[in-house]
């Protein structure tokens, strides 16, 4: 009989990157706040875990990121004054954000890498499972990859990876998992991990994606792991020593997504991201539409 294992409660959000990709526009602003239509990038990941019933966050920060907190905070003056004019519908919208959760912050210090940021939140996780949001990527709320993947850790326990199968010749943009079946369709064991492998030495198509639902056990792993790909302190190294040994920490299982993912990661997919976004919205998206098939069929 399977065994039943605690829920979850919160999630971590390490938000530390200096996002150089993104140059000029992140010199003095967070690449977390970008704007993806009207909302920032960073706002969209919170409300997916609060709609998984993590009311509990904790953001890995460093330097230069306060417009992060005050994004979360009150604006007192701003809401005072869209109160006076009657704005209902604005001042809803700058409320919603500081409503949303319980939001705790941590500074990374030094960038080591996603498994340094994800050790910084051991004080504030303890001895409780986890999720960890990495705000590149962006999961459509009609398809609550996260919740899913909560439901597989009550399940089974251990940590579970959220996988997404991608063409042979990008793997070596991603960290790459080793998989056997199980009895659940979308639901794989996770035997082996390895961090951007080359196409010729990948285990397999399976391509980590930023959802990750931990055992506490991996703070113990993380205090250990040395450098590795980058010089950085990968969260990949860590989970492939729990894949490797079930005895600390429990299993390794991975949920393959199949449904609708805004990669916000690169100049071009965050472009793509927000026309999909965009076109989808009831208020923006017919009027954006028929200016798109124009403008489309004008470059053509």
């Amino acid at each position: 009989m399977t065994q039943s294992h605690p829920r979850i409660s919160k999630a971590v959000i390490p938000a530390a990157g200096l996002g150089t990709r993104f140059l000029p526009a992140t010199k003095a602003t967070p690449k977390e706040m970008l704007p993806v239509v009207d909302k920032p990038a960073i706002q969209y990941v919170v409300e997916e875990a609060v709609s998984a019933g993590l009311g509990d966050v904790l953001m890995v920060t460093g330097r230069n990121k306060r417009p992060l907190e005050d994004h979360f905070d009150r604006n007192y003056e701003l809401e005072s004054a869209l109160q006076k004019k009657g704005d209902a519908s604005r001042l809803a919208k700058v409320q919603e954000s500081s409503d949303l959760a319980m939001i705790h912050y941590v500074r990374q210090g030094d960038p080591k890498g996603l498994g340094h940021a994800v050790l910084c939140a051991a004080p504030h996780v303890g001895d409780e499972p986890f999720a960890v949001l990495l705000g590149d990527d962006l999961i459509d709320p009609r398809d609550p990859l996260l919740q899913r993947m909560i439901d597989v850790q009550a399940r089974y326990g251990g940590s579970v990876i959220a996988l997404m199968e991608v063409e042979p010749e990008q793997i070596h943009l991603y960290g790459c998992a080793a998989v056997e079946a199980t009895e659940d369709g979308d639901v794989v064991k996770v035997s082996g991990l390895v961090e951007k492998p080359e196409p010729a030495d990948a285990p397999s198509n399976y391509a980590i994606i930023g959802r990750y639902v931990l055992d506490p056990h991996v703070f113990g792993i993380l205090r250990k792991t040395e450098p590795g790909r980058g010089g950085e302190i990968q969260l990949t190294d860590a989970l492939q020593q729990l894949a490797e040994d079930e005895k600390v920490g429990g299993p390794v299982h991975g949920v393959v997504f199949k449904g609708r993912r805004y990669d916000t990661g690169d100049r071009g997919d965050y472009l793509r991201a927000i026309v999909r976004l965009a076109c989808e919205r009831e208020d923006l998206g017919p009027d954006f539409r028929t200016w798109l098939r124009s403008y489309v069929a004008e470059e053509m």
